[in-house]
């Protein structure tokens, strides 16, 4: 059985620390007032404008925990794919579960990032983010290549931007951490989930493990 605890630690350590410098994968489905840039015609403007936003509210230490937390789903919530990230994170499992099925798994997978990286807002320690370059896969496919540059001389960390072009925008699908791919971590263990116990103890476990991280969420 995947407990909630073997399912946190998916998440590369790294990760938890500095996915939050950007906001990468605090994701949600609610409308957004803040216009994430989906709409951009060209994926560094989509991560640039995105990254900056979100460390705008990172920084804004005065403000309460809660409303800086909002304000990050709102940035983020129209540049994310994220149906196909619960789809890619399923991998081939995804065809063998019904539609209704899906639907849960996506919104379970959906909020148990979200509340995982919410929970880390407050590791914020004023890094700074340094945008490389922009290489693409065929006309549909590109890849954002950025440096976050930690204090006192420590190595950088190197988080990459993997986004489609669905129509005239261009959507996040993954994030590399140190080229590591956060989805294809989460793949491998749910499949293993999946091909043990199967789909009933996978959702049991991600639902059981989100509703711990959102009720320590609104008891800060």
């Amino acid at each position: 059985m995947m407990t909630p605890t073997s399912i946190q630690r998916i998440i590369p350590r790294r990760a938890i620390a500095m996915l939050t410098v950007t906001a990468a994968l605090v994701v949600s489905l609610a409308p957004s007032r803040f216009l994430a840039p989906a709409w951009a015609d060209d994926p560094m403007s989509v991560v640039q404008t995105t990254v900056n936003q979100a460390l705008e509210v990172l920084r804004d230490t005065q403000t309460p925990l809660a409303q800086r937390q909002d304000k990050l789903r709102q940035i983020v919530s129209t540049t994310f794919d994220f149906t196909e990230m619960a789809k890619s994170a399923l991998g081939y499992h995804w065809k063998q579960i019904t539609a209704d099925q899906q639907q849960e798994f996506t919104k379970a997978f959906v909020a148990f990032i979200e509340d995982s990286y919410l929970s880390k807002v407050n590791d914020y320690r004023g890094q700074q983010v340094a945008f490389l370059r922009m290489t693409t896969d065929g006309p549909q496919y590109a890849e954002v290549t950025t440096d976050i540059v930690e204090p006192e001389g420590k190595d950088p960390i190197h988080l990459n931007y993997r986004l489609v072009q669905e129509g005239a925008t261009w959507k996040i699908y993954d994030v590399t951490v140190d080229a590591i791919s956060i989805i294809a971590n989460y793949r491998n263990q749910f499949n293993r989930v999946m091909n043990n116990q199967g789909y009933p103890t996978l959702i049991s476990d991600l639902k059981s493990k989100q509703a711990a991280l959102a009720a320590s969420l609104a008891n800060h």
